[in-house]
């Protein structure tokens, strides 16, 4: 994977979101406090729709609140995506070579195959779920919880590694 985002870091200097990215004092830490906010957004939304799938919260319907908090996670993360751009852009030759940082990836490609996987098996389903989840669609939510709680500490040790 490295050298894909050694490509990507060059790329971004040479579009200069790089060079602006590590040339303002405020560059960095609003970028980075947008991506907290928008991985509160993404936890805070389906985590809560994950923790109701795997079995709190019994008397609300699951399907309306996947309905209303589907939307602020993907919010969420559409802000993470743009200001981890920003955030990558400010020090990406050395994010590249990161092994948390690649990690972190990971971590994120397979938390959104999780949520894809899940959103085309189990969406047509959850309106039913009167007594609960099939175990199956438990265990994925249970997965998401983890894998977006993984990415996300994964993101805040990059500092120390």
């Amino acid at each position: 994977m490295e050298p894909i985002l050694t490509a990507v870091a060059a790329w971004l200097d040479m579009t200069g979101i790089g060079p602006w990215s590590r040339g303002s004092a405020l560059v960095y830490p609003v970028a980075n406090t947008l991506h907290l906010l928008g991985l509160v957004m993404l936890v805070g939304g389906i985590g809560t729709v994950d923790l109701r799938i795997v079995g709190l919260w019994q008397r609300l319907p699951v399907a309306d609140l996947s309905r209303a908090l589907t939307p602020v996670a993907v919010a969420g993360l559409v802000l993470m995506v743009a200001s981890g751009v920003v955030l990558f852009a400010a020090d990406g030759a050395a994010l590249a070579r990161s092994a948390i940082f690649e990690r972190k990836l990971i971590l994120i490609i397979a938390a959104l195959a999780n949520a894809a996987a899940f959103r085309r098996v189990w969406n047509p389903h959850m309106t039913r779920w009167t007594d609960g989840a099939p175990l199956a669609a438990r265990v994925m939510a249970g997965a998401s919880l983890l894998l977006w709680l993984a990415a996300g500490a994964s993101g805040r040790w990059i500092a120390y590694g």
